[in-house]
């Protein structure tokens, strides 16, 4: 049963905090149109389609993770029983933010949009106020040692070269 409430919590909160800040958001930003300017290089915009493409990935392994791992969701309400340290989490801590991040920078760059990188600067540096805070705190008072291992090993935003082992 936490199972299937864990897959639904996170579906229903991937819609909701990733659709809104990553898709939402820069919808009302940008009305996603193509603008011309200085960053409207070719070049730029396919990098901006693959942010785009490599975060959706990104964000649908590691909220299927945090479900089926660690049975729970990234909503602080319904956390997960387990740490979640498989997949892309042993390469980077934070690989939902991460991904957050690329697929609105990769707007700004599809897009030609400077607005769009400015608010994904922005959102960058809420979400490492809100890791610095929030999240760390609780997640070295709900697993202790693993946690502290985790991050001892495990980068909190640029990805390791080599994925790590927990022992």
């Amino acid at each position: 049963m936490r199972r299937i409430l864990a897959i639904l919590g996170s579906a229903l909160f991937l819609v909701l905090a990733p659709g809104t800040v990553a898709g939402l958001v820069p919808y009302w930003i940008s009305r996603w149109r193509f603008e011309p300017g200085p960053i409207a290089w070719l070049p730029l915009r396919v990098l901006g389609a693959l942010l785009i493409a490599l975060g959706a990935l990104v964000l649908l392994d590691s909220f299927a993770r945090f479900a089926l791992k660690g049975l729970g969701t990234p909503a602080p309400v319904f956390p997960t029983r387990h740490l979640v340290v498989s997949g892309l989490y042993r390469y980077v801590r934070n690989p939902m933010y991460v991904a957050v991040v690329a697929a609105i920078l990769g707007q700004g760059f599809l897009f030609g949009n400077v607005r769009l990188l400015v608010y994904g600067a922005a959102v960058w540096l809420a979400f490492h106020v809100f890791v610095l805070a929030y999240e760390e705190p609780t997640l070295r008072n709900s697993f202790g040692a693993e946690y502290e291992a985790f991050c001892a090993s495990v980068p909190r935003w640029i990805p390791r070269l080599t994925p790590w082992q927990p022992s």
